[in-house]
Order: C-alpha cells, then sequence, then structure tokens
C-alpha cells in the first residue's frame, strides 16, 4: 500500500517557445503521488503526459510551481544535482530500450553503478543479480542484437533497478512488444511494485493501465481525470531465456 508522499506537484506548469508560438504544454498540474503506488498516465498525443514524465524525471524544470521529490525541492536544483537524483533515486525504462548495441547485458546494466564510481567486482555481480531477477540468467553476455524485444526490456529494466531506485518512470514500457510479451513485461512491475518501488508509467493502452490501481487522464496540459481501480491479478513470470 502506498505510505507517505514520494512526490508532490503543485500549481506546475510548462511553456515551451516555438519560434513567436508559446505552447503551454502544462496549465497548472497538482498532483500527490504516495511511496508505494502504481499509476499509469494517460491521454492523447500533446497532452502533456510527456512533459509531466520530463519533470518528474528531473529532465527538464518547469517555468512556475513547486515540485517536492522525497520532500525535496528539486526544480531549482543545479545540473550535477539533478543528474545525481536521476542516478541514485529514479529508473527509467523507455519504449525503445535505450541499450547501448555493442555493449553486453551485464555491461548496460552496470553503467549506473559505473557512474558511481562503483567498484568492478561489486558491480558485476549486482548486474548479475538484477539480470537473473527478470528472468535473464544465461544471457549476460548478449549484445541487444542477440536479444528479442522483450529480453531487451528485461534489461532495461535490469539497468532500472540496479540502484534500487524510490521511483520508476516507464514511458510506453511495452509500446514495441507483442500481447503476451507485454504481459510478461508488466508483470515485472507489478512484482518491482510488491517490492515498494513507486511505478509511474505512460501509456496509450487501456490493458497496460489496468496494471496500474491509480490512473491519470491529461488533455489539454491539465488532469482531467483521477481515478483508482482493481488492478489485473499478475501471471507467474516466465524467463525468455
Amino acid at each position: 500500500m502506498a505510505g507517505r508522499d514520494l512526490i508532490v506537484l503543485k500549481d506546475v506548469t510548462k511553456v515551451y517557445r516555438m519560434g513567436e508560438v508559446e505552447v503551454a504544454a502544462l496549465r497548472g498540474v497538482s498532483l500527490r503521488i504516495g511511496r508505494g503506488e502504481f499509476l499509469a498516465a494517460m491521454g492523447p498525443s500533446g497532452a502533456g503526459k510527456s512533459t509531466f514524465m520530463n519533470i518528474l524525471g528531473c529532465l527538464d524544470n518547469p517555468n512556475s510551481g513547486v515540485y517536492l521529490l522525497e520532500g525535496r525541492e528539486v526544480s531549482g536544483l543545479g545540473r550535477d544535482e539533478l543528474a545525481d537524483i536521476r542516478n541514485s533515486t529514479i529508473g527509467f525504462v523507455f519504449q525503445s530500450f535505450n541499450l547501448l548495441p555493442r555493449v553486453s547485458a551485464l555491461g548496460n546494466v552496470e553503467l549506473p553503478l559505473l557512474y558511481k564510481g562503483v567498484p568492478h567486482k561489486v558491480r558485476m555481480k549486482r548486474a548479475r543479480e538484477v539480470l537473473h531477477s527478470v528472468g535473464l540468467k544465461g544471457w549476460e553476455r548478449s549484445t541487444p542484437s542477440r536479444l528479442s524485444g522483450g529480453e531487451q526490456q528485461r534489461v532495461a529494466i535490469a539497468r532500472a533497478i540496479i540502484n534500487n531506485p524510490a521511483l520508476i518512470l516507464a514511458d510506453e514500457p511495452t509500446g514495441n512488444l507483442d500481447s503476451k510479451t507485454a504481459a510478461d513485461v508488466m508483470n515485472i512491475f507489478v512484482e518491482l511494485n510488491k517490492q515498494g518501488i513507486t511505478i509511474i508509467l505512460v501509456t496509450h493502452e487501456k490493458d497496460i493501465a489496468a496494471y496500474a490501481h491509480r490512473k491519470i487522464i491529461f488533455k489539454d496540459g491539465l488532469i482531467v481525470e483521477d481515478t483508482a481501480g482493481e488492478r489485473r491479478r499478475p501471471k507467474a513470470l516466465k524467463s525468455e531465456a
């Protein structure tokens, strides 16, 4: 169950300038997300979902309003401080996987620890552990070209959790997967959420949003709906190895 707030947004706005035209991506969004929640963000293209995720991920700053992450105001922090938060507190999972093509699964997963200066043996041990936890034992030395889409996304999830983040941000994580593989990946997210990790995902698919226990809908830069519902019962995880 969700505990105290992990994220608080208060009247957050974001305006992009395109030539002489201003586009309001977020128009005063206020939201609280508790620790341990699993939230799905939906809405049509251009509704503000991506801007919302970029701000939550400390990839962009709002023009106005307040963003508190673990009780800390992050919107005014410097580049190095934001990078440290991204590497230690937040795990990212993308539709396109964003893996280094010539690097093994193990090498891709260890990268966040490499950036933190963790010793090689410790990195390798932890990277193997998280790869095994997502069903990829035996695939440590495989490069992305030798992995299926579902296996690549599992590598990406392992990379996202190697630093034990409080928050995972998943942007259309099943967009490039068939329905069965998508279900397997979503079951991994469900299990991670059960371990206490807060998960926020963007999706256009109602079947995928149904795995979350809370759904928000964006329209024209505003949250127009915020509902909680019954989460799907996860299936047993199956290794693709």
